[in-house]
């Protein structure tokens, strides 16, 4: 029974230490790509177009970015 005086606050510590690090890593953008890394081990190091394709996904995009005309979705 006594242990349990030592075992509830350690796990509640625990616990507040735990969601310390999770918000922590939301809010130092940990979680903001999760496809890019597990798509980057398909693609070869040296090719120009995943070269390309990663200094895209690298510069932020303004917010109102539109799509060129060649480039958008057709509309049925």
């Amino acid at each position: 029974m006594t242990v349990l005086y030592i075992l509830i606050p350690v796990a509640i510590v625990l616990v507040i230490v735990a969601i310390l690090v999770f918000n922590w890593a939301v809010n130092s953008g940990q979680y903001d790509d999760l496809d890019s890394p597990a798509h980057s081990i398909l693609f070869d190091e040296e090719d120009p177009a995943h070269l390309k394709a990663q200094q895209q996904a690298e510069q932020p995009q303004p917010k109102d970015h539109q799509q060129p005309a060649d480039e958008q979705e057709p509309r049925a």
